[in-house]
């Protein structure tokens, strides 16, 4: 079974068919660059260019950078416009994809839920925490294989400042950080979080998975176990195509 999955970031648009029965992507993925400013009317023609390139005319599944509330209504919106904030998403892009099914996702659950199917979290028991580092960081709790939603730990306060600003791979960039600089205040971002939540297992997602062997031999003191999203990043668009298909 393919359905259509759309990963919406703070500095790219991704999506691909993905094929629900290897929780991979059935083709290689289309791609364009999120519009700055990154207003509803300029994400959703991003959106609409991506899942034309495919032809595609079924269920789209879209994540979003921001807490989602009943599948349709943005709340946050950190690193995006934020005339996003209330926008039914569903309505919008439903709209601008010619009346297509739309199922949209906060970005880090749709990641953690294909990571506990699919990835580093599978049969994983206890409580397990993906974060993913990008342009934020977003998060994704689980209980025993159960998603707590719209967690946003990114926005936990740090030095002073929300987390994200301080540890996601975008402050690295912006900073101008080496891999032991940025290692060590992901180091503290984790011990803040493991204390105040305990897990058993830390996956870190996001871009920066692809080059966990540079910083996460990097990371000490931390007692939960700690490894790279198996999916990278291309979870989120197969979590946001698992959410599609169960309301498809």
């Amino acid at each position: 079974m393919q359905i259509f999955g759309v990963d919406i970031g703070g500095s790219g648009i991704k999506g691909a068919p993905v094929d629900l029965d290897r929780g991979d992507l059935a083709h290689e993925r289309c791609k364009v660059l999120t519009p700055h400013p990154a207003t509803p009317d300029g994400v959703a023609d991003g959106v609409k260019q991506v899942v034309d390139h495919f032809g595609w005319t079924g269920p789209v599944g879209l994540t979003f950078p921001g807490v989602v509330t009943g599948g349709a209504t943005v709340r946050t919106a950190a690193n995006v416009d934020k005339s996003w904030i209330d926008t039914d998403a569903r309505a919008l892009f439903s709209g601008r994809l010619g009346g297509l099914p739309v199922t949209v996702v906060n970005d880090a659950d749709a990641a953690g839920v294909a990571e506990m199917e699919f990835g580093a979290g599978r049969d994983r028991r206890g409580p397990v925490i993906l974060l993913t580092f990008g342009t934020g960081i977003g998060s994704a709790v689980f209980v025993d294989g159960t998603l707590l939603p719209n967690t946003e730990l990114g926005h936990l306060e740090l030095n002073g400042h929300d987390a994200e600003k301080h540890a996601s791979s975008k402050a690295k960039e912006d900073h101008g950080l080496s891999w032991e600089q940025w290692a060590h205040r992901v180091q503290k971002y984790l011990a803040h979080v493991e204390m105040l939540f305990s897990p058993e297992l830390f996956i870190i997602g996001g871009g920066v998975s692809r080059k966990a062997h540079k910083f996460l031999h990097l990371i000490e003191g931390i007692k939960a176990e700690i490894v790279p999203a198996q999916l990278q990043n291309n979870a989120g668009i197969v979590g946001a195509a698992m959410r599609a298909a169960q309301h498809a």
